[in-house]
């Protein structure tokens, strides 16, 4: 099990799908507190006192596709290619949920190989293109390249599924409600290699550099861990995307929406940390542009469930930004954090 595993495993543990496929996408209202230099019961908020050390973990293990799977738990995780197959052996009316998980350069194939689920009683498999946990998606509807109606494909009764569906980025999601015992489905897996990756869920620390390839798009890293973020090179607003163009190193401009678009630039990258899987809740620990190749040694430490870097881009550049990603440590928490979410019952008390 990898370190990324092991953090989400205990994330989902405390969570509930809100089966807003089989619900109708009712759209989800929550509110992120942030406190810079507040330490209060960060180590229980973070679960950080529990977690091995890296070198203790080893990677997932990628499996032959000939190998089948027996989903047997409600919320279940897999970075596997292969074929997957779960039977209902008892109806509760939970709404569960097979998250899959790639490289990040890398997008999922997903193809049923037969599904036998009632439509009586609320029966329902659903194909998701990203993750949802809580009514919250990654990638966020803002930076998702489809709408978020189209992000989802819906089946229930005995049929083959001839379509192939295949996911956007590195991770997505199989969500599904069984009406009766007895009720099964099976699907496959496959991972593809994706030239171009934009949206990305980052599963470990390590370097990680987030490209537009020059197109009008926002794009983001997220891992679902706290993490201390350090920008090791970025080129953001300074080289056009038609052609070279003159290229000077500017050094790294900060708090950008007000120094980048002095300069009419409307190209940055934000750096922060939300509760949830949606980046519209984020709480801003910096934001830059400009071009730098040695960028500077300084850490933003972002203790919240997530961790993001989002990169903004009006396609009038070839942006990028190379970041390095470190899972906070019990001595980062007993310094200084440039953003904390607090979980909503620490703040009512």
């Amino acid at each position: 099990m990898s370190l990324f595993f092991l953090f989400v495993a205990t994330i989902l543990a405390s969570l509930t799908i809100s089966a807003v496929v089989i619900s109708g996408h009712p759209a989800s209202e929550s509110t992120v507190y942030t406190a810079s230099q507040n330490r209060v019961s960060l180590k229980r908020t973070l679960g950080l006192q529990q977690l091995r050390p890296l070198k203790e973990l080893s990677p997932p293990v990628r499996s032959k596709r000939a190998v089948e799977h027996h989903i047997n738990d409600c919320i279940f995780m897999t970075s596997e290619e292969g074929d997957f197959y779960h039977k209902a052996n008892i109806v509760d009316g939970k709404a569960c949920g097979a998250y899959i998980f790639g490289d990040p350069d890398q997008i999922i194939e997903i193809r049923f190989n037969y599904l036998d689920v009632p439509c009586d009683n609320g029966g329902l498999v659903a194909v998701v293109d990203g993750w949802e946990l809580n009514g919250e998606f990654f990638p966020s509807p803002h930076d998702h390249p489809k709408p978020l109606g189209a992000r989802f494909n819906e089946f229930c009764g005995q049929r083959k599924v001839k379509q192939a569906f295949i996911s956007s980025q590195n991770v997505a999601l199989i969500q599904y409600r069984m009406p009766a015992r007895g009720s099964s489905f099976s699907f496959s897996v496959r991972f593809l290699k994706n030239p171009t990756p934009c949206n990305v869920l980052f599963q470990t620390n390590d370097i990680y550099t987030l490209r537009n390839y020059g197109k009008r798009s926002n794009c983001s890293v997220s891992t679902l861990f706290p993490a201390a973020v350090n920008v090791a090179a970025l080129n953001i607003g300074v080289t056009p995307s038609s052609s070279r163009g003159i290229e000077m190193e500017t050094g790294t401009i900060h708090k950008v929406r007000a120094e980048c678009q002095k300069r009419g630039l409307d190209d940055y990258v934000q750096i922060g940390g939300s509760p949830g899987l949606d980046n519209v809740n984020l709480q801003l620990a910096d934001s830059l542009c400009g071009m730098d190749s040695k960028a500077e040694k300084r850490l933003e430490r972002i203790a919240c469930d997530t961790t993001t870097v989002r990169l903004v881009s009006s396609g009038a550049f070839d942006n990028s930004v190379t970041i390095y990603f470190k899972q906070l440590t019990d001595d980062d928490i007993n310094g200084y954090m440039n953003v904390v979410c607090l979980p909503e019952d620490m703040i009512k008390k």
